[in-house]
């Protein structure tokens, strides 16, 4: 089966960035669901210091996201995505691989086994994912 991907681009500051990207490709800023980020906090999955507000809009705090006008059939997806640390060595782009219907545990073992690397288990809000690294030492996660 074939994956489909998100182009994930780390910033200290995500929704300046992805407004900036957005301008500068002609892409649209995902508008923020306020309903859906109280709903989740309101449900014990989140709290109030992973939010921010940008714009004068309650927001994720940890990123920010544009797409094609046309959607994803357009082009893939590009997050924004809040780091503590400024570019130094680790990579700036990395890939979300999103496993469809395959169990992510199977695709990671694959992976594993072919010579990827562990990284870590991630999870914000209601999304988790396991991070790895290719052959090389390039980042991309898998969502599970």
């Amino acid at each position: 089966m074939a994956y489909t991907f998100q182009l994930v681009v780390d910033s200290q500051e995500p929704h300046p960035l992805a407004d900036w990207w957005a301008d500068a490709l002609g892409w649209q800023v995902e508008p923020s669901d306020e309903d859906f980020i109280r709903g989740v906090i309101a449900a014990g999955r989140a709290t109030e210091d992973d939010t921010t507000t940008h714009r004068g809009i309650l927001v994720w705090k940890a990123g920010a996201a544009i797409r094609h006008p046309d959607g994803l059939e357009g082009a893939p997806r590009i997050l924004f995505q809040l780091v503590p640390e400024s570019k130094t060595v680790k990579n700036r782009f990395h890939l979300d691989v999103r496993t469809a219907s395959d169990d992510p545990k199977t695709v990671v073992e694959r992976l594993l086994a072919n010579g990827a690397t562990f990284l870590h288990d991630g999870r914000q809000g209601p999304w988790t994912w396991t991070t790895l690294a290719d052959p090389q030492g390039n980042e991309f996660c898998l969502m599970h």
